[in-house]
């Protein structure tokens, strides 16, 4: 499994993407929109996680963009607005993880998208 991480806080998407390999799992991070778009075209990912708001490509826009490309990856959304009982109502198939990121629970919610 490759996963690609994407927040513009560089210190909190470099620290996911090392404690994700410590874990065994292979992810690489980027800190835009156009960072991640680039990357996909060289490198083949089964997930992506989004921070939903950044400057530019929202997590929402990049995820459309990504979709189109590559119909069979997977999405995560991260966020540090609302709480997790605020996305529960929202669309089956968009996951959220509110920040701070708990590692155990990004690797339980990176299993759980990638079985469906």
């Amino acid at each position: 499994m490759r996963l690609l991480l994407v927040d513009d806080e560089v210190e909190l998407v470099s620290t996911l993407a090392e404690r994700l390999s410590f874990r065994g799992i292979d992810a690489d991070w980027v800190a835009s929109g156009e960072e991640a778009l680039k990357k996909a075209e060289t490198e083949t990912y089964d997930l992506a996680v989004l921070d939903v708001k950044m400057p530019r490509i929202s997590g929402i826009k990049l995820k459309g963009m990504l979709e189109a490309k590559y119909p069979d990856m997977k999405f995560i959304f991260m966020t540090g607005h609302g709480s997790e009982d605020d996305f529960r109502t929202g669309s089956s198939k968009a996951y959220y993880l509110v920040k701070p990121i708990n590692i155990e629970a990004l690797i339980s919610k990176i299993n759980e998208v990638l079985k469906k």
